[in-house]
């Protein structure tokens, strides 16, 4: 199988193909979150990066398709779209639910002898670090209260009552898929971790952060930024220098 012929995949947005670029990068969406999140990054980066942006089933337009809602599943279809963009360079980046998926993803890459680049995990505990959490059991109102304490979703979104009708569903399966995975001890990646994430971040300490280089046996760096979950709205130009400065320190 060709890239050519995976860029046709429901799972990935190219919005900026570079195809002679040295690297590729693979977004992966926080709970709620879509591959349009991840726009600003793929415009920034080009042409020296080719972003690839996960789109997951049952939002936007894949809403018609069944939301996945477990982490191993998840990771289990989103490997086999992955294998073919593995013919250069591969590197992660995954933002809170993203963070725990691209650690499962990478896991998975590195049994099949594909050795991420980097994996970059942003605002996220490391995946040994549990916490008891059940927002997707709560009612809509419930729900949307949460996501107006992280400040990642849109106003217009919540004056809206028909469009929250359609995005809730995938956001308390994405909920439901965060809250109940449970970290399987293995081995260590071999890829080296950077972390990031906002100083106020009420859903993660830095000491939670700090333990993700419990799983690596590659190098292993944490960044702070000013801000809270979505640190990377206000902090973006920032994170995307560091992004680009530690692709460019690791090709060969």
């Amino acid at each position: 199988m060709t890239a050519n012929i995976v860029e046709t995949s429901p799972w990935i947005r190219r919005f900026h193909p570079v195809e002679d670029a040295r690297v590729r990068l693979l977004c992966l969406p926080h709970a709620g979150g879509s591959a349009s999140f991840y726009f600003p990054l793929s415009k920034a980066l080009s042409p020296s990066v080719d972003v690839l942006a996960v789109q997951y089933p049952g939002r936007q337009d894949r809403r018609q398709e069944r939301c996945i809602d477990s982490i191993p599943e998840l990771a289990d279809a989103l490997l086999e779209e992955v294998l073919p963009w593995s013919d250069r360079p591969l590197a992660l980046f995954g933002h809170s639910m993203g963070a725990t998926l691209a650690f499962e993803l990478a896991r998975r890459c590195e049994q099949k002898r594909i050795v991420p680049l980097v994996v970059f995990v942003s605002g996220r505990r490391a995946p040994s670090r549990y916490r008891s959490e059940s927002v997707h059991l709560r009612d809509d109102d419930g729900l949307i209260a949460e996501l107006r304490k992280l400040n990642g979703t849109g106003a217009e979104v919540f004056g809206d009552d028909e469009l929250l009708s359609m995005v809730l569903p995938a956001i308390r399966s994405d909920y439901r898929a965060v809250e109940t995975y449970r970290y399987i001890p293995g081995p260590r990646l071999t890829a080296p971790v950077r972390a990031y994430t906002g100083i106020d971040d009420p859903k993660v300490t830095i000491d939670e952060v700090q333990s993700w280089g419990e799983h690596t046996e590659g190098n292993f760096a944490l960044q702070t930024y000013p801000g809270g979950h979505f640190y990377l709205n206000e902090q973006a130009p920032h994170v995307i220098s560091s992004i680009s400065q530690v692709i460019s320190s690791l090709l060969p």
